[in-house]
């Protein structure tokens, strides 16, 4: 079955940029000669570690988001497991979290923003505007 997976891995801080865009590359070739599509692939720069990890205090972060069936995935994670550039990595499913906020999303169009509606003071000018002696007729009586 295929679903839509969110891919991030921690490449080693020592890496090349070069030999950091090959390394994307190869994951992307991986991707696509099994029978998957590569929707985006975002390099989101060097970052601190919250704790180290493999001697290291700071990674690459890359985000790969993917359409891919279950056992391309597994094979991704054990491309991603043996390669000693990459020191981190996490594979989430997305499509449900995608199903769920466009059923909210659909839900929020149907429901009528309050922004839209006019103000009780737009209201009343609108009433002035349309019928002046009415109104100041209504004022008058609240007056007294």
């Amino acid at each position: 079955m295929v679903r839509t997976y969110e891919v991030m891995y921690i490449v080693r801080p020592d890496v090349e940029e070069a030999d950091l865009d090959k390394l994307i590359e190869g994951f992307e070739k991986n991707v696509t000669d099994g029978g998957g599509e590569v929707k985006g692939t975002e390099k989101m720069g060097r970052r601190r570690l919250a704790y180290t990890v493999r001697k290291f205090n700071d990674g690459f972060y890359v985000l790969m988001t993917i359409v891919a069936g279950g056992s391309l995935v597994s094979e991704i994670e054990r491309r991603l497991r043996v390669s000693e550039q990459v020191i981190k990595f996490i594979t989430v499913r997305i499509d449900e979290e995608e199903k769920r906020l466009a059923k909210i999303k659909a839900i929020r169009d149907t429901k009528v923003k309050r922004s839209a509606l006019p103000s009780a003071h737009e209201a009343v000018e609108a009433a002035e505007e349309a019928h002046p002696a009415a109104v100041q007729a209504s004022t008058e009586a609240a007056a007294v």
